[in-house]
């Protein structure tokens, strides 16, 4: 049987990915979660609501992703899709329900650990079962030998979201987590706490993981949602930092002696709306092809300049409503398989 080696890090020459769909994307109905994750703003409003998607969007992000998958398939890398879904159907239980979102950010809700896949529990109600989508596929590498596990289902009630703006908006209460709030380093990962990842949700993944990993408790860096537009590792001994959240006091230790590029100065997307689900720092949110390869925003030409400096090729790619959509490249390319081992880098 062909052994499932699956990725160990953010950098080593990529083989084998997963990549969005974002057929039927939708906006949930406003429950108490995306009030207090996706949407702040509306918190003291009465009878709040966010325009749906546009049509166009949704059909240029589409023809977006089927360029991106050509591109990733003429460099040897074999592309997989998640199905389409039904998002408009409601997702229930004894004590709340709602409808889907989509499945245009793998990233979000598995993370690829060595030789295990492991579903994360997920942040808000809309997206519980959104690794339904590639079920299909996550069985393919089940029977090619991978450790495939999942987190508890969390009940997600009314407690679990706090409006209070002088605390994170997820309690303590059951392990929650979103797959991108964590990065790789072989031995070595880094877990943000913030609205998409709490103290319960580190402590459950440190021990289904193991002793041979060291998880790293990024605390008061930021406070929004997933860590992938605030750090990226780039290699061993590389780091990319979002210098509006990362200071030289906050930056996880074992990452104070890497050389640092701190981002330079965005180049917006274009907007659709007035309530993009991603800051304009999504710009940031690029993936490693290799340890000499980045797939880049070509609309940020400062960072690709800097990359470029430090001896990174970049191939330059536009997702056009990368910031609409809230996502990038990290976030909708789940990189499966990688031609990595297990290495210590601290």
């Amino acid at each position: 049987m062909k052994k499932f080696i699956g990725s160990h890090n953010e950098w080593d020459k990529l083989e084998e990915v997963i990549l969005g769909n974002v057929s039927n994307a939708q906006k949930p109905i406003l429950t108490r979660d995306q009030l207090a994750i996706e949407y702040p703003q509306f918190i003291n409003k009465e009878n709040p609501s966010v325009k749906p998607f546009e049509d166009r969007v949704i059909e240029e992000t589409k023809e977006d992703l089927e360029n991106l998958q050509s591109q990733l398939e003429q460099l040897g890398i074999k592309v997989r899709r998640p199905k389409e879904v039904d998002y408009s159907k409601t997702i229930k239980t004894p004590d709340w329900e709602t409808d889907g979102f989509y499945g245009y950010c793998p990233r979000d809700s598995v993370l690829v650990v060595g030789d295990k896949l492991i579903e994360a529990p997920m942040t808000m109600r809309s997206r519980l079962l959104e690794q339904y989508a590639f079920k299909d596929i996550m069985m393919d590498y089940f029977t090619e030998g991978a450790h495939w596990i999942s987190a508890p289902k969390p009940e997600l009630l009314d407690r679990t979201y706090s409006f209070d703006k002088n605390r994170l908006a997820l309690a303590n209460y059951e392990p929650i987590f979103d797959a991108a709030n964590v990065l790789r380093a072989g031995e070595d990962l880094f877990y943000l706490i913030s609205n998409t990842g709490n103290e319960l949700g580190a402590k459950w993944l440190e021990r289904a993981v193991g002793d041979k990993y060291n998880i790293h408790l990024c605390r008061d860096i930021y406070g929004g949602i997933h860590i992938d537009s605030t750090i990226s590792l780039l290699r061993p001994g590389l780091v990319l930092l979002n210098p509006e959240r990362v200071t030289e006091d906050n930056i996880p230790e074992p990452l104070k002696k890497w050389d640092k590029i701190w981002c330079p100065e965005m180049v917006d997307s274009p907007l659709t709306e007035e309530n993009p689900l991603s800051s304009i720092w999504i710009g940031m949110n690029l993936i490693m092809l290799a340890p000499d390869l980045a797939l880049v925003d070509s609309k940020q030409e400062h960072l690709i300049r800097a990359l470029n400096k430090h001896g990174i090729e970049v191939m330059g790619f536009d997702l056009r409503h990368s910031r609409t959509l809230g996502g990038g490249f990290h976030c909708s390319i789940l990189d499966t398989k990688r031609k990595s081992k297990m290495e210590k880098y601290f």
